[in-house]
């Protein structure tokens, strides 16, 4: 009688990759069980209902994956032992390098994971828009820090310019997956940073007081 072969080991870890690769490439609403189940190693429903109790659940458990992988690229917003400056230009061209590398899928997928849903899906989309908003806020600290350091002048230009920033950010994604190579980015970043550098504060650049003439 033949021996039944050992069943193989769920890979956890890979299921997630592969989710993750589904998701970003596709979309929350687009990507089927059936796709993800093959792409776990055709699980069956039984086995990937216990293992992750639901199509939400594991992409809620994908986008913390991806906030804790490739959405690193956003970190410098963070760190203030950073220059305001140097923050937002990190992340700009990390994320400009990130979007556009061939060798996962390109663009962001916390900007289109989940952007057209219907409306029994709006908790995931709500969870991507909660995540776009801390880019937002991090972007706005950023300069406000900036601002408050000396290092930009405070001005209705600078008022508009964590707007001006986060819509950058966020239109990557779009250039990104229509085909748009990292050095175009990378060249777009520097031009958009000239708009920091004209409202930025000149230092030692302050008149000196005359001196009075004397008789």
């Amino acid at each position: 009688m033949a021996r039944t072969g050992r069943p193989r080991e769920f890979d956890r870890d890979r299921a997630i990759d592969a989710a993750m690769a589904l998701f970003w490439a596709q979309g929350y609403e687009p990507t089927s069980l059936t796709q993800l189940k093959a792409s776990m190693g055709n699980i069956s429903p039984a086995s990937f209902y216990a293992a992750f109790g639901s199509k939400e659940a594991l992409f809620r458990e994908v986008v913390q994956h991806y906030l804790a992988t490739y959405g690193q690229v956003m970190a410098p917003l963070w760190d203030e032992s950073l220059s305001p400056r140097e923050a937002i230009e990190r992340t700009l061209r990390g994320s400009a390098r990130m979007q556009s590398a061939r060798a996962h899928p390109t663009g962001c997928l916390v900007v289109s994971g989940a952007s057209n849903c219907s409306p029994e899906n709006e908790p995931v989309q709500a969870l991507l828009a909660a995540e776009r908003q801390r880019t937002r806020t991090g972007i706005r600290a950023c300069v406000e820090r900036a601002i408050a350091n000396g290092e930009l002048k405070a001005s209705a230009a600078t008022d508009v310019l964590p707007d001006i920033l986060t819509t950058f950010f966020h239109g990557m994604t779009c250039e990104a997956r229509d085909g748009m190579a990292s050095d175009d980015l990378d060249a777009a970043v520097t031009s958009l940073l000239t708009l920091w550098d004209i409202n930025a504060v000149k230092r030692g650049t302050a008149k000196r007081p005359k001196k009075k003439l004397t008789d």
